[in-house]
């Protein structure tokens, strides 16, 4: 079972929501994970069943191979609405309590959002790098804050993502003929890191494979999709 460290309590209104990242911040560590994971997570939601509820998923997979070893989910409250730059109060909850059944604990864990590209650096792959004390990258779909210069065409090219003057991630190809993902570093990883395993985890699709199949596992999805990675690779 992960271990997940009760940092703050989650009811908070959203002047104390935005103090706390702000403090919390301060703690993310952005180096490290010199070591080849063996087993790598990814998490996301959506929202499910009953009005006001989401439903958390978090797949683990090994590496290299990069094959399914574990999915688990969690139905929770979603007890506050989508506000900008507030994600993670309303997605940790539902994340954690997903990790929290993991009888598999990952060294690295992929998040379908922001990092430390957000406005005040603190996006939800860092609250949950923090909260589980364990390396975490940013892999989101779109920009929150910063702007990047154009990047190549081919896979693995990549622009850095600028805001205020400081280097907060980069959009990086990963298909051919699509638009790039947004890789920013969670917690106790490089950017430069982060950038080499998200590369590693991309088998054909923009995006890698620890959030994409935990897309599908929040949307119930996973079964025929694990069918058809099967079927590919063999």
């Amino acid at each position: 079972m992960m271990k997940i460290y009760n940092l703050h309590s989650w009811q908070v209104d959203i002047a104390q929501a935005k103090k706390i990242q702000l403090h919390l911040s301060k703690e993310v560590v952005t180096e490290g994970l010199e070591t080849e994971p063996h087993f790598i997570g990814g998490v996301d939601i959506s929202l499910h069943g009953s009005q006001g509820m989401g439903l958390g998923a978090v797949v683990v997979l090994s590496y290299p191979e990069l094959e399914l070893v574990e999915v688990k989910t969690a139905e929770v409250e979603l007890r506050i609405p989508y506000i900008p730059g507030l994600l993670s109060f309303r997605e940790c909850p539902v994340i954690l309590a997903a990790c929290q059944k993991l009888n598999n604990t990952p060294d690295l864990i992929l998040v379908d959002g922001q990092g430390i590209a957000h406005p005040r650096r603190f996006g939800l792959a860092s609250h949950l790098g923090l909260f589980l004390d364990t390396p975490t990258i940013g892999c989101a779909k779109s920009i929150l804050c910063g702007r990047h210069e154009p990047l190549g065409e081919s896979v693995s090219s990549y622009a850095e993502l600028i805001d205020g003057g400081e280097v907060i991630g980069a959009a990086l190809r990963t298909r051919v003929g699509v638009k790039p993902i947004y890789v920013s570093v969670g917690h106790r990883i490089s950017l430069t890191s982060a950038l080499f395993w998200v590369g590693r985890c991309c088998r054909n699709y923009r995006l890698p494979e620890p959030t994409r199949l935990a897309h599908l596992a929040a949307g119930g999805n996973l079964v025929s999709a694990a069918n058809r990675q099967a079927r590919l690779f063999q």
